[in-house]
């Protein structure tokens, strides 16, 4: 399968590097390190700049399937670490530093257990923990109970799956839409825009200007948002091996009798949260597909998750797309065989 995307004759370089935006910022990750760039409330940019961890560097880790739930789990941790650094910006005494804040009784308790780094770990893998929690809370328990009602009516299981995951990707999108009419979201959205333009910019082999970058799509197929509503479309197809018969429980091999036990919505939940790490898995190796090559096939794989785009992301202003760049500029490698997708 040939990559046939081109920019005046030449191939573009397609990037592994890529980001999220944050409160007055952008975050990049780049093959050897993550940055993250901040617009203090004076103008100056300032920059974060760390090591990427040792994670994603041994060779279990780099198989097909297990890199998605690796990436996955791993793009959590160094998204919210990058948003608590952003976030201490928001709150600035006259001088422009960070304003003293009383710690929470919690956080208390964590410094005098541990020392400061260790506290702030400790914070970010709970903050990590509690996200994941209220995702599958919303968008793995609440559709199957809605549908759960539905058992009467629809008797197909095949069915009762497609529409388990309509529902599902309705509330996704109703989420996100709402988020979105927030005024601080826009801005972080247009940094979304922003993160997005650079890369392009980036990619089409183009200097890093504010003007090069804002010409750019604000659309891009590797985005995390995409990769996010492919993980539900993929859910139907996975999910439906799952009966919706609980005496079906027990031909289930080695757990099949214990499942069969359970209350009927506590083994359908419990048989999501097993097979969600292959759901990630398979879409992270598709998404891989999409952003690598540019055909028919992977235009259509690519557009559900691009016009969802429409809502996450806003068009940025000059001073973001800065920022974008600050960020981008600190995670190029000097060989660029060592981001390529």
């Amino acid at each position: 399968m040939a990559n046939n995307d081109k920019n005046n004759g030449c191939a573009v370089h397609k990037t592994s590097i890529g980001g999220q935006a944050v409160m007055e910022g952008v975050m990049m990750r780049g093959p050897h390190n993550v940055a993250t760039a901040v617009r203090k409330p004076d103008g100056e940019i300032v920059i974060d700049n760390m090591p990427l961890g040792k994670v994603r560097t041994g060779k279990f880790v780099k198989l097909p399937i297990i890199r998605g739930c690796v990436n996955f789990i791993d793009s959590m941790i160094i998204g919210v670490k990058s948003l608590m650094y952003s976030a201490q910006f928001i709150d600035v005494d006259e001088d422009g530093n960070p304003a003293e804040q009383e710690p929470s009784k919690f956080e208390a308790w964590l410094e005098k257990k541990l020392d400061s780094e260790k506290a702030m770990n400790v914070v970010i893998y709970i903050s990590v923990f509690i996200s994941l929690i209220l995702s599958v809370g919303l968008f793995i328990l609440l559709p199957a109970l809605i549908t759960g009602f539905l058992k009467g009516v629809i008797k197909s299981a095949p069915v009762l799956t497609l529409v388990e995951g309509i529902v599902r990707i309705i509330i996704f999108i109703s989420y996100l839409f709402l988020v979105s009419l927030t005024k601080d979201i826009k801005r972080v959205f247009m940094y979304h825009g922003a993160e997005h333009k650079s890369i392009f910019c980036y990619e089409k082999g183009l200097d890093l200007t504010v003007e090069n970058v804002r010409a750019q799509s604000r659309l891009h197929p590797r985005c995390g948002t995409s990769f996010l509503l492919l993980v539900m479309i993929i859910s139907i197809l996975v999910y439906s091996i799952i009966p919706w018969d609980a005496e079906k429980f027990a031909a289930i091999p080695l757990i099949g009798h214990a499942l069969a036990a359970l209350p009927w919505v506590i083994t359908r939940l419990l048989l999501r949260l097993l097979l969600l790490p292959i759901v990630a898995g398979i879409s992270y190796e598709i998404i891989k597909l999409a952003g690598r090559y540019d055909n028919i096939v992977t235009r259509i794989i690519s557009k559900p998750g691009m016009m969802l785009q429409l809502i996450t992301t806003n068009e940025p202003d000059g001073s973001q797309i800065e920022v974008a760049i600050a960020a981008l500029k600190a995670v190029i490698p000097e060989n660029k065989e060592e981001d390529k997708w």
